[in-house]
């Protein structure tokens, strides 16, 4: 993998850039849509190409090794042959899906045991069994097995989970260099910088990772319960430390406003399952503010969707005809509302470049984001 900064803001930290994978180019700042069980909810993998063009999708490694298993994906050739994506897929640890399931699973050195939210049966994540796992979904960049802590830890659990993560960290990248890919291309390993809320953590994380000289570094551990300026000010710690010539991928993250703020803060890449799942619940981002489309004052208006067409669904469809579809509860309602919201999404991504590379993305920023807190 590849990476190349093509511009620098002059007021910010935020950056044009271009990563090269042997599936293809991504153009940074990116938005990855969520694709957590090999596909994004509601979408078609041609609308994700041709309509959302989006450059990367994610899959997780938790869900697709618990099905359709790791057998039958080594059978299909790998993710991208199994779900007809062709371009780079990047594929989380399953750390942040272990994490949230607190009840169900164990913590020790050795790795996490836990309970298949499916059938209830045990399986134990080792940061060498993830690798393997990794390798065998065939995602173009892969993370390492973390321990992705609560924003509200207190700091000695903080701490020994920053000291388990770094601990695995060196497990996960020597079993990747000892293992080669299963399907003719590169893999990509990125280290995650952990340490909640506190500064020394994740400056002790952020040095640790910056040391390993992977291909790219992510921030995990943040947008999981600490106050919003708390994300921000943990950004602006690690991206100080964090390699320049690396791309940053803030893990989870999040609202129209919170990647402006990532991106002025230095990161490159970002994934959430806001937009589609929000769409589903029949919320939808636009340039001036959020609308919920079940609201009454929806029913007889039969202007377009969105006017500045993000998506072919926004000038095709008229906000009373998805009104009724989520009336009706027609599933219909739920994929334009999703393809609406990731071609916003995308949009915000195309004109964040365009603003870094003319010099006033701080100035374009700062108007836009109030917009953002109208309700419609």
């Amino acid at each position: 993998m590849k990476f190349e900064v093509l511009h620098n803001d002059a007021q910010s930290d935020a950056r044009v850039g271009l990563i090269t994978t042997d599936h293809g180019m991504i153009k940074t700042p990116v938005f990855m849509p969520v694709g957590t069980q090999g596909t994004v909810k509601c979408v078609h993998m041609t609308e994700l190409k041709d309509d959302v063009k989006a450059q990367i999708i994610l899959g997780n490694t938790y869900h697709l090794y618990l099905r359709p298993g790791v057998e039958i994906l080594e059978k299909a050739g790998g993710l991208h042959k199994f779900n007809t994506w062709d371009r780079p897929i990047l594929t989380d640890s399953g750390g942040f899906q272990v994490f949230s399931l607190a009840c169900n699973r164990k913590l020790r050195e050795e790795g996490a045991e836990f309970r298949s939210h499916i059938d209830g049966s045990k399986h134990l994540f080792t940061p060498e069994k993830v690798m393997d796992i990794e390798r065998s979904i065939g995602a173009d960049i892969i993370m390492a097995f973390d321990e992705c802590c609560s924003g509200t830890a207190d700091y000695n659990y903080a701490k020994n989970a920053l000291g388990l993560t770094e601990r695995w960290l060196d497990r996960c990248i020597n079993r990747f260099n000892e293992t080669e890919p299963k399907y003719g291309y590169n893999q990509s390993l990125f280290p995650i910088v952990q340490g909640c809320i506190y500064k020394d953590l994740r400056t002790e994380a952020a040095e640790n990772v910056a040391s390993k000289n992977a291909d790219g570094n992510a921030i995990g551990g943040l947008a999981v319960g600490e106050p919003v300026e708390k994300m921000y000010e943990m950004i602006e710690v690690v991206n100080a430390i964090l390699p320049k010539d690396k791309p940053r991928y803030l893990m989870g993250v999040g609202t129209p406003t919170n990647l402006l703020e990532g991106i002025q803060r230095g990161v490159d890449m970002f994934d959430c399952i806001m937009p589609t799942r929000n769409g589903r619940n029949a919320q939808l981002f636009m340039r001036d503010g959020t609308m919920n489309i079940r609201n009454q004052k929806w029913q007889d208006d039969f202007s377009p969707l969105d006017p500045d067409g993000y998506s072919f669904v926004d000038k095709l469809y008229s906000r009373a005809y998805l009104h009724h579809l989520f009336k009706a509860e027609e599933v219909l309602g739920l994929q334009i509302a999703t393809l609406h919201n990731l071609g916003f999404y995308h949009w915000l991504m195309d004109e964040a470049r365009k603003h870094i590379a003319l010099g006033d993305f701080s100035t374009w920023k700062s108007i836009i984001t109030k917009s953002f807190l109208n309700r419609l």
